[in-house]
């Protein structure tokens, strides 16, 4: 009998090419026709490079870390200026982030009840609780769920969870979000992690996700967030009496059966007090971490995407290796309704369609194209792109 190891080594990992048939000018809604017939540019990106570590202590007690590397991660370099005072200069070569996404210890009682500790993903959504590019047809992540929430969304907190048959429940205990870093053009998105060496949790949050296995081939979930987010930040007083409550619900599904696979999402969130805050965040000093925009009391994202394995026609292909055909269409605002004098942006309104192929060579793999076509409202340009991504995600030690 082989024994398993209580070592798990694993990650995944995202390397994309990119053709944009419009302007990246920051101008380019505030004065659409100027940039309408721009030639548009390209770009490489890893949007993500992910390594991650699980260890079986034994008597029910593992552990999780997990470290992301986003665009790259960062570089930067010391060196002394020749032109200049023959002062030492910092410079930064590289953008992109590195960031710990999960670090947690857990303690299994029973496969119903167990209880996990540390820096967790919230599962909000579709996207946040199936990230892996393996886990959706497009090139990027789902684009309305990973524009209007924190994805892949991480906390600091205590989680209890547990599965039957039919069921998967998970309750979160976690830090609230940062009122301070809310923005129009992405809600609540950047109110997570931390533009500190620690984590403002003056306010916390609860969290709530079902998912049920009743129908054959079939997953449905629903997942709850409430929490308030005007207390945590280092600006107290700009926010004195507000609430800041961040209120979100979602629903999501996948069906997969013989050649198809078809996944959906639908995310609505309200935030109370959003008024007062967009009045605070603007009040910021310039060199803050805030973008000091408003914000809106209401977003939505919602999504779906179905794909046939038009490879099952074709005899050349083995039939461990899938080609799927697949469409896409979502739909966003993170402004989809303002309170009192806050103005409401329209081309924060979003569509976007998508059609592509996902080719794998192997399950852990998976090589994509995508053309996409984002539209707006009529008086802002719509936007084209063209993406090739290749994949993987999977356990190395296995």
């Amino acid at each position: 009998m082989k024994n398993e190891s209580r070592l798990i080594l694993g990650g995944y990992g995202e390397a994309v090419m990119s053709r944009m048939f419009y302007s990246n000018n920051y101008k380019r809604y505030t004065d659409a026709a100027t940039y309408a017939d721009n030639d548009g540019y390209g770009q490489f990106d890893l949007p993500h490079v992910v390594f991650y570590v699980e260890y079986d202590f034994g008597g029910g007690w593992t552990m999780q870390s997990e470290i992301e590397f986003e665009h790259g991660g960062t570089e930067s370099a010391v060196e002394i200026e020749k032109e200049e005072t023959g002062e030492y200069e910092s410079e930064v070569e590289q953008g992109g982030e590195v960031a710990l996404e999960q670090f947690w210890i857990q303690k299994s009682f029973s496969p119903a009840f167990n209880l996990k500790m540390g820096h967790i993903v919230v599962p909000i959504g579709l996207t946040n609780q199936h990230h892996m590019p393996t886990e959706f047809f497009t090139v990027y992540r789902p684009e309305g769920e990973n524009t209007i929430l924190p994805c892949t969304w991480h906390e600091t907190g205590v989680s209890l969870w547990g599965k039957t048959k039919q069921w998967r429940y998970e309750v979160q205990f976690v830090a609230g979000l940062d009122a301070d870093r809310f923005g129009s053009s992405t809600w609540i998105q950047s109110g997570t992690g931390s533009p500190y060496e620690f984590k403002m949790a003056t306010s916390y949050a609860g969290v709530l996700r079902i998912d049920n296995y009743s129908v054959k081939n079939l997953r449905c979930a629903v997942s709850g967030y409430v929490g308030n987010s005007a207390k945590n930040t280092l600006s107290p007083s700009k926010f004195e009496n507000i609430n800041g409550t961040v209120c979100i619900g979602a629903f999501d599904f996948h069906y997969q059966a013989d050649n198809i696979i078809i996944r959906g999402n639908f995310d609505y969130g309200h935030l109370s007090d959003s008024e007062a805050i967009t009045s605070a965040n603007k009040s910021m000093r310039q060199d803050s971490p805030s973008p000091s925009q408003p914000v809106a009391s209401d977003a939505i994202a919602t999504g779906i995407e179905a794909g046939y394995n038009i490879g099952s026609f074709f005899k050349i292909i083995p039939s461990n290796r899938t080609l799927f055909f697949f469409g896409r269409y979502d739909y966003y605002d993170s402004m989809l309704k303002t309170q009192g004098s806050v103005i409401d942006n329209e081309c924060w309104g979003r569509q976007k369609i998508s059609v592509g192929l996902n080719y794998k060579p192997l399950k852990d793999i998976v090589i994509k194209t995508e053309y996409s076509h984002r539209i707006f409202s009529s008086q802002y340009n719509n936007e084209g792109t063209f993406s090739v991504g290749i994949a993987y995600a999977g356990f190395f030690n296995n």
